[in-house]
């Protein structure tokens, strides 16, 4: 309404001159832009496959020294982490030697044919028909982690020269005479009042309850449940 009335005025007056200074100062740009609708510069990042030439690039220029390094440390963690999840004891029967086991070896190497016990193998099929025949008559086999290292019958009779023992170490200070000022608990002790009666069934921690979850030792120790004032 204003702008028309500008121009109203200006052609009863006649002066078109007026007209256009008159627009011109009207016509005044404004920015309704707003910094929060100004979308933020996307950084470009490195592609996959950019990443994996760079990597490439580093380990060219790595020494073999220090290239093994890093492998012997990946294997040492991943051993680590082995042994975290599935522990240290595992399912190997336990075996004990017999006193003729070098002659009960090298008879099977000689039923198999072969004449040298320190010759290597020449191929794995004759390595595994003389393994198999030992594990007949020895009832004892080689662990897969350890059949790299059987290569000949010298080592298979060192192989089956060796006890396996399953004890566990604690196990094991069951029969060792052990110091005078030294006292091992094998079998540990869970409070329970109506058993524990020496300080009238009361324990150094009456907030605490020993609550037995295990299937194994759940018919061996008794759960208790201690009772609390709140809430």
């Amino acid at each position: 309404m204003r702008m028309a009335t500008i121009v109203k005025n200006c052609l009863n007056s006649g002066s078109l001159s007026q007209i256009s200074t008159k627009l011109v100062r009207f016509n005044v740009v404004r920015n309704y832009a707003s910094a929060n609708r100004v979308k933020a510069f996307k950084k470009v990042g490195i592609s996959d496959r950019a990443r994996n030439v760079a990597k490439a690039l580093e380990m060219r220029t790595k020494t073999p020294e220090e290239e093994a390094a890093i492998l012997t440390g990946q294997t040492i963690k991943s051993v680590g982490q082995s042994l975290g999840s599935r522990g240290y004891l595992r399912p190997t029967k336990p075996y004990l030697p017999p006193e003729d086991a070098m002659e009960k070896v090298l008879a099977v190497a000689k039923s198999k044919n072969i004449a040298n016990a320190r010759e290597m193998f020449t191929n794995g099929q004759r390595k595994f028909e003389f393994l198999t025949a030992c594990y007949e008559v020895f009832k004892h086999s080689v662990p897969n982690s350890q059949l790299h290292e059987i290569s000949s019958v010298e080592d298979a009779i060192i192989f089956y020269q060796t006890p396996v023992d399953t004890t566990l170490p604690l196990d094991t200070l069951k029969t060792v005479d052990l110091p005078e000022n030294l006292y091992i608990q094998h079998e540990y002790i869970r409070f329970h009042p109506e058993t524990d009666t020496m300080f009238g069934g009361k324990t150094a921690f009456p907030k605490s309850s020993t609550i037995v979850t295990g299937l194994k030792y759940k018919d061996k120790y008794r759960g208790h449940v201690a009772k609390k004032s709140w809430p």
